[in-house]
């Protein structure tokens, strides 16, 4: 009997570990998915802005920054049709990866046209503009389902960090329209797209949010960097101002997106 029993409690600790392992693996394999889903939201928004500077400059480096960022979201793209978390419908998926396509699509086609004629085809630009909000908005709503059908939660710091990097992108990709002069008069981003001072307005509580609570000595150095850089160009997404200098706003709106990039990985470890 005493054996019997010993067996039994062997077998239900047993069952129990491979539970709690299962749930872990299916935890873990739903926040890669949401990150690769943020990933692939950032990088379009990057390959945006390094086109809107392509049209100005037309240098090698710079197109070579659209392709990186293409790269990128097609990269974070194939590892969420591959993923097996089942957060999303293989429906939804092609959904999205639909959008890409004609973001890509529209992409190649205003860079050639760049490249052969030296101007940018406004109507296609436009194209691309609404196309990116739309593919952003999509890839958002099934963002949203995809944490939600994941069961796990996320710490708000993760999330807001995450959201802020997307919004700074954003941001980043929008400005360079507004300081490239081939297009500045006639073609200012999307008609639905809320304006820059609204936007720098979230960051900025995005950004409280990110900053509150435990932080190590690595998490805090980074907060204290992109609080400066933020202080210091903040006023220019706010009032814009054609005598500021774009290559700088461009250059501190990437550190500030490297270092959110840099904090979502240190705050997952130690939640």
């Amino acid at each position: 009997m005493k054996t019997t029993r010993l067996r039994t409690h062997s077998l239900v600790s047993a069952l129990l570990l491979l539970m709690l392992t299962s749930l872990s693996v299916r935890a873990q394999d739903a926040d890669d998915f949401l990150s690769q889903l943020h990933s692939f939201r950032v990088s379009n928004y990057v390959s945006l802005d390094a086109y809107y500077r392509f049209i100005g400059s037309g240098t090698t480096d710079t197109l070579n920054e659209i392709v990186a960022g293409i790269n990128t979201a097609n990269d974070s793209m194939n590892l969420l049709a591959k993923s097996t978390s089942g957060v999303l419908t293989t429906e939804q998926i092609e959904a999205l990866n639909s959008e890409f396509d004609k973001f890509k699509a529209l992409m190649r086609d205003n860079i050639n046209d760049v490249r052969d004629t030296g101007y940018p085809d406004l109507r296609l630009v436009s194209d691309m503009a609404n196309q990116a909000l739309i593919m952003n908005d999509t890839a958002t709503e099934l963002y949203e389902i995809a944490q939600e059908n994941s069961q796990t939660e996320t710490s708000p710091r993760v999330e807001a960090a995450r959201m802020g990097a997307v919004k700074i992108a954003q941001m980043m990709a929008k400005y360079s329209v507004r300081t490239n002069s081939s297009v500045a008069q006639t073609f200012q981003g999307t008609s639905t797209e809320k304006p820059l001072d609204e936007q720098a307005k979230e960051f900025d509580q995005l950004l409280a949010i990110v900053v509150k609570g435990k932080t190590d000595t690595e998490l805090k150095s980074l907060f204290n960097d992109v609080a400066a850089k933020w202080q210091f160009i903040r006023s220019s997404y706010v009032n814009y101002n054609e005598n500021n200098v774009g290559f700088i706003i461009d250059r501190y709106s990437k550190r500030i997106l490297e270092s959110l990039t840099t904090a979502i990985g240190l705050l997952q470890q130690n939640a």
